[in-house]
């Protein structure tokens, strides 16, 4: 597995960077990432039925659509993305893709367990909701880990005052969210912040995967990536075409 840690907190980079892996690499990766505030919706979904506009623009919070399925998300630096990119085995889809996500969270100490819609919950809430893209023969399983998010905003961001407006668009499922920083510091009265608890995650999966590599994204992989990002995650006809 090639662990690469991403360079940038630009969402529309980020997004680049997914699908440069997944459309043109053949090796298994697993990437890891923090975005800058955003909220990234599905591949199938509508801005106007998902988004309150007007305060993500009053705030600068970037609306972004993404390769995948599945719902809206809220992204900001208290948030950590992984993303597993790898050959497609033949095998029916499943949640099995977590396994190294929730082993490293029990390593840490955080009793996380998988959710019957391939999402992460902790005590009762979840922390991480995923969404899959199979093409080509390549599949791309990603997600959130809510470390210290901020829930308040992530709440009016979601809302939109304009739900259901377009019928044919795929729809959220909401659910009760917790920070894993307020489990841990309701439970054992001390938490990391969020540098810290990245670099936890990221040692605890390079021993899952028996690595000691931290790959970098290659000048060369950054032009092709900035490329991408400039023609399709920056484009209004790409984020707002439903």
């Amino acid at each position: 597995m090639n662990i690469i840690i991403s360079p940038s907190t630009i969402p529309s980079f980020n997004l680049s960077a997914e699908e440069y892996l997944f459309s043109q690499k053949n090796e298994d990766f697993l990437f890891l990432y923090v975005n800058d505030p955003s909220v990234i919706i599905g591949s199938n979904q509508a801005v106007i039925n998902e988004v309150d506009i007007d305060f993500c623009i009053e705030y600068d919070i970037s609306v972004i659509r993404r390769l995948s399925g599945g719902g809206a998300v809220y992204h900001d630096k208290g948030n950590l993305n992984y993303s597993f990119i790898h050959n497609k085995t033949g095998e029916p889809l499943s949640a099995n893709f977590l396994n190294p996500i929730v082993e490293t969270l029990h390593s840490l100490g955080i009793p996380a367990v998988i959710g019957k819609r391939k999402d992460i919950w902790l005590d009762g809430y979840k922390i991480s909701g995923t969404a899959s893209h199979i093409s080509r023969g390549r599949e791309l399983h990603h997600g959130t880990l809510l470390y210290d998010t901020d829930l308040d905003v992530l709440q009016k961001a979601l809302s939109s005052k304009q739900k259901n407006t377009i019928k044919r668009a795929t729809a959220s499922v909401p659910s009760p969210v917790i920070n894993i920083k307020t489990f841990l510091l309701e439970s054992i009265g001390s938490a990391p912040d969020i540098t810290q608890f990245t670099e936890n995650i990221i040692k605890s999966l390079l021993s899952y995967y028996r690595s000691d590599k931290r790959l970098k994204l290659q000048e060369k992989d950054i032009e092709v990536i900035e490329t991408l990002r400039k023609a399709k995650y920056i484009q209004r006809d790409w984020n707002y075409r439903m």
